[in-house]
């Protein structure tokens, strides 16, 4: 199947002074400004809209290219675009990078207005919740009352199921892949190591450090940390193994032997020429604040009000949100009797199943998206692939 052809990148600005977004800290703040791309054509009554949310570390150049560069193609090309999953024929599907983002969205990185500097360390905390706000204007903004869908996996997994209770009547049907409905302990661990090697290194200089050196050694160790639990014990077995990196025999020494050292040396290292640590930093922290159940009480309570139609996808090897725990809130949605279909995809990658299982992914949503029954109640749990 083709890849759209050359995307433009788009940019709204909101809440500017003195109406600035009142965030969930209780500070309040604007201009804020988001980048966003589009793929396909609007329908005259603005029903085929669909709002994909990006990772931690993606950004808007979801599908497509927005450059002639080779390998500019979105992180999601091989789900968006014609006749595909999410078909640019038939939807018209919307991406924008996250508040506290670095692809051009305000961030950490971006300039202040009032000092004429990039934010840095003044910038605000925020959540999970604000983020969906901003894009929620963005929506509004584009005249679309309500969703066909929202989709996305890991944190943007989250953002979907927030968007599902705090704006019910705007969206159909709510696609969540590889996720659950709060930051699991095991999880903020993770991050707050990542934080910490950030904020040790000497360069960050508490978050100003855009006139100097920034703390790219701290970011380069979160990443390593980060993509480690991005993967399984199946996928680096199979991929690497115990192979020794371009030598023989063991080196007897502390520098790179084993491919697995060499591989996260070098994913750590381009993922710091394109990602800004405070954006690291505050989006990680927006991640492991979120909590449905906290916030009403149970999640029984927090699925109360929903109105659409839930597909949650779990991977088999996903440890870092194993099938146990979006079950749980498939659970919830089921006691509320709530349209709920739960499937587990059989995959050896781990985490980045669902942006690595493309083919069978695809095959779920063609699926979903072809069956005509779905605004009636109906829950299963599938974890078998389909035929």
């Amino acid at each position: 199947m083709q890849s759209l052809n050359i995307v433009p990148e788009r940019k709204a600005t909101f809440f500017h002074p003195p109406n600035e977004l009142l965030l969930e800290s209780g500070v309040k703040f604007g201009p804020i400004t988001l980048v966003y791309e589009t793929y396909g054509q609007l329908n005259e009554d603005k029903t085929n809209a669909i709002l994909v949310f990006h990772t931690l570390s993606g950004d808007a150049h979801a599908a497509g290219k927005n450059s002639l560069k080779e390998d500019n193609l979105g992180w999601w090309d091989g789900l968006i675009g014609p006749y595909k999953a999410l078909d640019t024929e038939k939807f018209f599907v919307i991406c924008a990078n996250t508040l506290g983002g670095c692809k051009g969205s305000t961030g950490p990185s971006s300039i202040n207005p009032k000092t004429g500097k990039p934010y840095g360390s003044n910038f605000p905390v925020f959540t999970v919740r604000d983020m969906i706000t901003v894009q929620k204007n963005l929506i509004d903004h584009l005249g679309i009352s309500k969703l066909y869908a929202t989709i996305g996996g890991s944190m943007a997994g989250m953002e979907v199921l927030d968007w599902a209770v705090a704006y019910p009547d705007s969206v159909k049907h709510s696609i969540v892949m590889a996720t659950a409905a709060y930051q699991t302990p095991q999880n903020i661990a993770f991050h707050e190591v990542g934080r910490r090697a950030i904020m040790k290194d000497p360069n960050w200089n508490n978050g100003d450090y855009y006139s100097g050196h920034p703390p790219v050694d701290g970011l380069s160790i979160a990443r390593m940390i980060g993509h480690i639990t991005y993967l399984s014990d199946e996928s680096l077995r199979s991929k690497f193994g115990r192979k020794l990196q371009d030598k023989k025999d063991f080196g007897y020494d502390l520098e790179v032997e084993f491919e697995i050292e060499s591989y996260l040396k070098y994913k750590s290292e381009s993922f710091t020429k394109r990602f800004d640590a405070n954006s690291y930093l505050y989006i990680t922290r927006a991640i492991d604040y979120f909590d449905l159940a906290k916030r009403y009480g149970s999640l029984i309570q927090a699925f109360k009000i929903t109105k659409s139609n839930f597909l949650l996808l779990s991977f088999s090897s996903d440890w870092l949100y194993p099938p146990s725990v979006l079950e749980e809130a498939a659970e919830a949605l089921r006691a509320n009797r709530k349209s709920v279909i739960h499937r587990t995809i059989l995959s050896n990658y781990g985490h980045d199943s669902f942006l690595v299982e493309l083919d069978e992914v695809s095959k779920v949503l063609k699926w979903y998206f072809e069956d005509e029954e779905l605004d009636g109640w109906r829950t299963q749990s599938i974890n078998q692939p389909l035929s």
